[in-house]
């Protein structure tokens, strides 16, 4: 296992940690590592560099570069070891059109995205195709990782929960994304309703965050019927338990009558991911709380 890749990581995200330790397929371990670790690194030097969009364009768009070196078989010199940690990723995947090569390419669309939006309001199409790469990147690294010699399911649903986490995530962190000038409500729904993007407080405001949850709830009873059919319970598992983290935060807003909070707490975080683990292990269908 690779140091660096493991202990950002680790910092990062305990259930991400966790999820790679005890679920993914044990020869892609370290891989699994590198993929989440490096994608951590550019979000977490964009968010750094964020007072500075020139800088962080310049920064991302080296990075989107480097992928297209990585996967034509080159390797730079005076590469950062995290930017090694991306080829070394590249250098694993020996299958054209892999889930990875699916996650990579898509996960840095959203990095890209965010880099150039900072300040500006967004369109609800624009929203849709942000919240569709982040949900083709962690479904397609998902069956990558776990379960990857399994068949997966066919249809419309493959990308659904992940949509529908984007989209509370999007909610969960309004307030912080405002005062970093980042917007994820529709342009055109605030010039229908005649407000800006900082006005959260709004009943206009209320009326989107009371749509987006009904929708996010929708694509989640989808999603769940979806990972009830995927062969791996690994994979059902590691599923259902990043359903259950934004799951709980949708229930909170619901009671909070789509008012949104600057802050919501996580503390529950492993007990609901245990529950959804449990309910996986036991063959629950429809799981959903």
């Amino acid at each position: 296992m690779e140091p660096l890749a493991a202990s950002i990581t680790q910092a990062a995200s305990k259930q991400t940690y966790y999820t790679i330790r005890l679920l993914v397929d044990r020869g892609r371990v370290a891989s699994a590592y590198r993929a989440y670790a490096y994608f951590r690194w550019v979000d977490d030097r964009l968010d750094a560099q964020a007072a500075s969009q020139p800088r962080s364009l310049a920064f991302v768009e080296r990075q989107q570069a480097l992928v297209e070196v990585a996967y034509r078989g080159e390797q730079p010199p005076c590469l950062s070891p995290e930017e090694r940690m991306l080829f070394d990723l590249v250098r694993s995947d020996d299958a054209p059109g892999s889930g990875l090569q699916a996650y990579i390419h898509h996960l840095m669309n959203v990095m890209v995205f965010d880099a150039r939006r900072r300040g500006q309001t967004i369109s609800q199409q624009a929203l849709a195709t942000y919240s569709g790469d982040l949900a083709t990147s962690v479904t397609e690294a998902l069956h990558y990782f776990i379960g990857h010699n399994d068949p997966t399911p066919v249809g419309t649903a493959r990308y659904l929960a992940v949509t529908a986490a984007h989209i509370t995530h999007m909610l969960r962190d309004t307030y912080e994304d405002v005062a970093a000038g980042y917007y994820n409500i529709a342009g055109e729904f605030l010039a229908a309703h005649g407000i800006s993007p900082t006005q959260v407080h709004s009943d206009a405001y209320r009326e989107w965050v009371k749509a987006r949850v009904q929708l996010a709830r929708d694509y989640f009873r989808q999603g769940s019927d979806y990972l009830c059919r995927v062969k791996s319970r690994r994979c059902r598992i590691a599923g259902f338990a990043y359903m259950a983290r934004f799951e709980s935060v949708l229930a909170t807003i619901e009671r909070d009558d789509y008012r949104l909070r600057p802050n919501y707490d996580e503390c529950k975080r492993l007990m609901t991911c245990a529950k959804a683990a449990w309910a996986v292990l036991n063959g629950a269908p429809g799981f959903a709380f």
